[in-house]
């Protein structure tokens, strides 16, 4: 890697630290490195391998790929409904994308859930963020807390939810139509 690449790299891992308002510490100490290592790579003065690229990239919730893109910032983005990533999702259910990488300061989804579907036979967590669910058309049942001890929750067209991402959830649509759901969660949860 160039000199001038390395500055590149070094200046997008600040940019996005800044962005995601992390200290030089707290991102040495999510991505395992000491503080002076994340410094001069930050100055342009550090190489890093690929294994510290990916649990930089992984701290700071981008991708590899993301710490060495040139596209410049934008100040607005049109995503058209039929342009949504879409996520893994099980049968019966889908789930997109609405931020766009990299993410800042939320990352937002919609999904649909055909009648009987829902996000899987167990609850899950993920990171410790403040999640919203809100829903648009149809019903939804949430379940929050742990297996055997989740609270139940049935939710119509314009009720919300706020939890924490670690609180164990689970979302199934009980009723005989499709159920879309917005969650907006903030801060990103790490990537996986």
């Amino acid at each position: 890697m160039s000199e001038s690449e390395t500055a590149r790299l070094g200046a997008r891992v600040r940019a996005y630290r800044t962005m995601r308002r992390m200290t030089v510490r707290g991102l040495a100490g999510e991505a395992g490195a000491s503080a002076s290592f994340i410094s001069q790579l930050e100055r342009g003065q550090a190489g890093a391998s690929v294994g510290m690229l990916r649990r930089i990239a992984l701290a700071l919730g981008v991708t590899v790929a993301d710490l060495f893109s040139e596209d410049d910032e934008v100040g607005h983005r049109v995503v058209p409904r039929s342009g949504r990533p879409e996520l893994p999702a099980g049968p019966g259910a889908r789930k997109y994308l609405i931020s766009q990488r990299p993410l800042r300061n939320l990352e937002m989804y919609a999904g649909e859930f055909d009648p009987g579907a829902s996000t899987g036979a167990e609850p899950y967590t993920h990171g410790d963020s403040q999640e919203i669910l809100l829903v648009i058309r149809g019903e939804v049942t949430l379940w929050l807390g742990p297996p055997g001890e989740a609270a139940r929750h049935v939710l119509g067209p314009g009720d919300s939810v706020e939890y924490r991402t670690s609180l164990p959830h689970r979302v199934a649509n009980e009723g005989e139509s499709t159920a879309e759901v917005l969650w907006v969660v903030s801060p990103p949860t790490p990537a996986t």
